[in-house]
């Protein structure tokens, strides 16, 4: 039926939207405690991480897979439990490794969510404008990473140290992984399904799609956009929050 003064009416415009995935159930080994729960200006790192996400309208759900719900809980709370009443949030039970993980907050998500991005819950300075991108990315091509070059020397030389060198391997094309890595829900849920290798064994969310011949994008990433392995980079992240140089 037209709408006043004679013109159509339309439909209404319906915002694309995606769901988020923190695994957050590593050992934190090269840490040596659970880095997530580390204060970084004054809150937990994972908060930051998960702050970046219920900042959102676009973003629908949120599911933490992890081992240590009882001290995240805990740790939240003492930051400020607002975050923790967010409707979007869920908490379930972590896999045994990063991939088994990711596959179990995968399947705490509806069959209604087309894309799904999985950041790692150590990268707590990730810029809204890198989640935009990535995103837009995604929907472009429908899967998308944010990645940096490579400006190290790569020696191929057999574990441990000292070994013997292979070879330098030419570093023009390769591109170190960022997150969140964002695509289809179903496109992952099959590369779950039709991984041929051991889940121990997948380092990297997209890896699955590649492996069973899906195109995977890469888009620029940000150097801010640091994950927290050791106390050094907790250090980096806290003066790059407080705008330090």
């Amino acid at each position: 039926m037209p709408a006043a003064g004679g013109l159509p009416s339309r439909a209404p415009h319906v915002m694309p939207s995606f769901a988020v995935i923190l695994p957050a159930a590593g050992s934190a080994v090269r840490f040596g405690r659970n880095k997530l729960l580390e204060p970084l200006a004054g809150k937990p790192v994972l908060w930051h991480s998960l702050r970046a996400f219920t900042r959102r309208d676009d973003v629908t759900h949120i599911v933490i897979p992890t081992q240590s719900y009882a001290e995240i809980h805990e740790a939240l709370t003492a930051a400020g439990p607002t975050i923790l009443v967010d409707l979007r949030l869920n908490f379930c039970p972590g896999g045994a490794n990063r991939a088994a993980s990711v596959l179990c907050g995968l399947r705490e998500l509806p069959e209604s969510v087309e894309w799904v991005a999985v950041h790692d819950a150590a990268r707590p300075l990730v810029s809204q404008q890198l989640i935009d991108d990535t995103f837009a990315a995604a929907q472009q091509y429908g899967a998308a990473v944010p990645a940096l070059p490579v400006n190290l020397t790569i020696k191929q030389a057999p574990a441990p140290l000292p070994a013997k060198v292979v070879r330098t391997v030419p570093r023009q094309e390769l591109w170190a992984m960022q997150t969140p890595q964002i695509m289809r829900r179903r496109d992952l849920l099959e590369g779950f399904d039709k991984c041929p290798l051991p889940l121990d064994q997948v380092t990297d969310d997209v890896q699955t799609l590649e492996l069973i011949g899906k195109r995977v994008w890469l888009v620029p990433g940000d150097d801010q956009n640091l994950k927290i392995t050791t106390p050094l980079d907790l250090k980096i992240a806290e003066l790059l929050l407080r705008g330090e140089r």
